[in-house]
C-alpha cells in the first residue's frame, strides 16, 4: 500500500507558476502509475494529469494541457505536478493519488493541498 502527502500549494497571481511534490512511502511507487487531481468548491473531483510507471508516457485534461507538466523521480519515490500560466478557475485542492492502470481514475489519495490563484 502506497502512502501519499502532497506539498507546494499556496496563493499565487494569475500567470504565475506553482510545483506541487507528492512524496510516496512504501516500496511499490516505482511500480504504479501515478496522477494529480483537483476538486474545486462545490465540484467534482477531476482528473489532471498522469504518467506511466517509468514516466515516458504522460497524458493531461484539455484544460491544462500545455500549462502542465507531471513528472515522477522514481529513486526519490516523489512525483511532480509543474504548473505554469495558472488561472483563477485552476483554484482547487489538488490531490496525487495511484492511477488506475487503463483509466483516469485514482486509488491510495494523499490528504491534498490548497492552490488558489487570484486574479
Amino acid at each position: 500500500q502506497v502512502q501519499l502527502v502532497e506539498s507546494g500549494g499556496g496563493l499565487v497571481q494569475a500567470g504565475g507558476s506553482l510545483r506541487l511534490s507528492c512524496a510516496a512511502s512504501g516500496r511499490t511507487f516505482s511500480s504504479v502509475g501515478m496522477g494529480w487531481f483537483r476538486q474545486a468548491p462545490g465540484k467534482e473531483r477531476e482528473f489532471v494529469a498522469a504518467i506511466s510507471v517509468t514516466g515516458g508516457y504522460t497524458y493531461y485534461a484539455d484544460s491544462v494541457k500545455g500549462r502542465f507538466t507531471i513528472s515522477r523521480d522514481n529513486a526519490k519515490n516523489t512525483a511532480y505536478l509543474q504548473m505554469n500560466s495558472l488561472k483563477p478557475e485552476d483554484t482547487a485542492v489538488y490531490y496525487c493519488a495511484v492511477i488506475i492502470t487503463g483509466t483516469r481514475q485514482g486509488r491510495s489519495w494523499g490528504q491534498g493541498t490548497q492552490v488558489t490563484v487570484s486574479s
